[in-house]
């Protein structure tokens, strides 16, 4: 979906721990709105009375739903880049893996609070310059660290670091993201080993 970029960013910047509070009670609001009752019916009087603030306070802070949501995958974006970080500047383990298992279980994790609300950040964020630039930055940030894993850990059998590091990622993520979201999901914890599985085979079998 397409938007006017200034049409998407947020009218307000908390200053004040009380504007700050109400910020987040329209993002709780309208992450429960649009979980319940979906995109197009997740409109900005429904979100504001969900959050108990007039359509008013809710324009002083964003101009429409698509900025609304658009906060919301910022936000979500964010958790699970702090998540891998976490993960990736921990001890590792010494197998692939089970290395592999702590970057799945850690993806896994940061898409299972709401798949029904997931299913609306794929389908209706609009494409906006700064998230396309926070999502390339972000991939960069986790092929660069997956690359220098796979090249120094003496399991791994791939030809090409640099190819295989990309699909590791693309992989993890694209899988997650669509199986997480579906209407019958798969449970975490097969999709957690299956996945695990499928990639270790990849990166040791020569």
């Amino acid at each position: 979906m397409a938007a006017d970029r200034h049409s998407l960013r947020a009218r307000k910047e908390p200053r004040q721990a009380r504007a700050e509070l109400t910020r987040q009670r329209i993002l709780t609001a309208a992450a429960h709105v649009f979980a319940e009752h979906g995109y197009a019916a997740g409109t900005t009087n429904r979100i504001a009375e969900h959050a108990r603030i007039s359509i008013g306070s809710l324009y002083q802070y964003y101009p429409n739903k698509d900025a609304i949501l658009l906060e919301l995958v910022t936000r979500h974006l964010e958790a699970g880049r702090l998540s891998l970080m976490a993960h990736q500047h921990g001890e590792q383990p010494e197998s692939i893996e089970e290395i592999m298992r702590g970057v799945v279980r850690s993806v896994i994790g940061n898409h299972l609070d709401d798949p029904k609300l997931l299913q609306v950040m794929m389908e209706q964020t609009p494409r906006a310059p700064e998230l396309t630039e926070k999502v390339t930055r972000y991939e960069r940030e986790r092929v660069a660290f997956t690359r220098d894993l796979l090249a120094r850990h003496p399991e791994v059998r791939v030809t090409d670091v640099d190819v295989a590091a990309h699909l590791v990622v693309a992989t993890v993520e694209t899988v997650v993201h669509q199986l997480v979201a579906a209407p019958r999901a798969v449970d975490a914890g097969r999709l957690e080993d299956e996945l695990v599985a499928m990639v270790t085979r990849y990166l040791t079998v020569p």
